[in-house]
């Protein structure tokens, strides 16, 4: 078996890149079946997987497997296989207002990306150039926005289900590793009156059971105000309220797209930012190759490459395992 795609702790010069979609995964008792876009590098064996979450922006098609082409090919370009589902939350589908969950679909977003894992084997024989390939020990999940909120509770954080009040738990312990982009924080009073009478789902949001590493991805100016009243502020929550061992990635002046992750040159970035979009491409592949790969240096040399710049864009804190969340 050959080496994987890239072993340095530096990504390198970009690999090419194959990507599939729509690859149809049947979901009995889902509304439609799953589908999915796989992008890989062509060559190379022993993939680590990304699953990536997208978000809930204005554009049509963004919010599906056809959206975040920034990281999906910077991944796959440098050595991972990413999968990206089209949730039931996407305007693509157009499904009726009135289906169960709509229109956010928090459960199913989540039972999206364990059913993704549970159904390998039907994407390697859907995708022949991956047969073989994908090193199903090694998974991460990645979310911007809405899709951050998927990760979270992939990655162990809960929430209360406001028809029944039961406890919601949804960590996939397959998942060892996540990156929150602009994820939703906290609930309660932190919340927008809108946001609390109309999805309830956030109110109990509760970050203290995620204990899988993650890397968590704050814009500086990203006050998300129909969201939340705490300001930019509250997109770090996953960070200072979960348990080590957790990354805080703060980008100077970004707002909610990140310099723009969710597509190339898209309408609704408010904050369009090439070098702000590398940033965020370099470190959170630094960040899933160390994690994914214990002993590997691309985390720690990426960081310091941040800081030894004349104008950072950003600054990163970390909080190590065992370190209790802030109070």
């Amino acid at each position: 078996m050959s080496e994987p795609t890239r072993t340095a702790h530096t990504p390198g010069p970009p690999a090419p890149v194959l990507s599939v979609s729509p690859v149809v995964l049947p979901a009995p008792g889902r509304a439609v079946d799953l589908e999915v876009r796989v992008s890989a590098p062509v060559t190379g064996d022993d993939l680590p997987v990304i699953l990536l979450s997208h978000g809930q922006g204005y554009s049509n098609h963004l919010s599906s497997l056809n959206g975040y082409a920034p990281l999906a090919n910077y991944w796959a370009a440098h050595g991972f296989a990413v999968i990206q589902p089209t949730h039931l939350s996407s305007r693509t589908l157009d499904l009726d207002p009135s289906t169960p969950e709509a229109p956010l679909y928090w459960r199913s977003r989540a039972e999206d990306m364990s059913r993704v894992l549970d159904r390998f084997d039907d994407i390697e024989a859907a995708v022949p150039q991956l047969r073989g390939r994908l090193d199903r020990g090694r998974v991460a999940v990645a979310g911007h926005s809405m899709g951050g909120h998927t990760a979270s509770l992939l990655l162990g954080a809960r929430l209360t289900d406001p028809d029944d009040g039961t406890e919601v738990n949804l960590a996939d312990p397959r998942i060892t590793a996540g990156v929150l982009l602009a994820a939703p924080g906290r609930g309660g009073d932190a919340l927008t009156e809108s946001v609390a009478r109309d999805w309830p789902f956030f109110l109990t949001t509760d970050f203290s059971t995620m204990t899988t590493p993650a890397l968590v991805v704050a814009g500086e100016k990203d006050d998300s105000a129909h969201l939340t009243v705490r300001g930019p502020d509250w997109h770090a929550d996953p960070y200072f309220l979960s348990p080590g061992p957790k990354s805080l990635l703060t980008l100077f002046g970004a707002e909610h797209g990140l310099g723009g992750v969710s597509g190339y040159d898209v309408a609704e970035t408010t904050d369009e930012s090439p070098e702000r979009v590398s940033v965020v491409q370099r470190l959170t592949w630094a960040y899933l190759r160390t994690a994914l790969h214990p002993g590997d240096p691309a985390w720690r040399t990426a960081r310091d490459a941040l800081a030894a710049g004349p104008a950072p864009l950003g600054r990163v804190e970390s909080r190590e395992a065992g370190e209790v969340p802030s109070p």
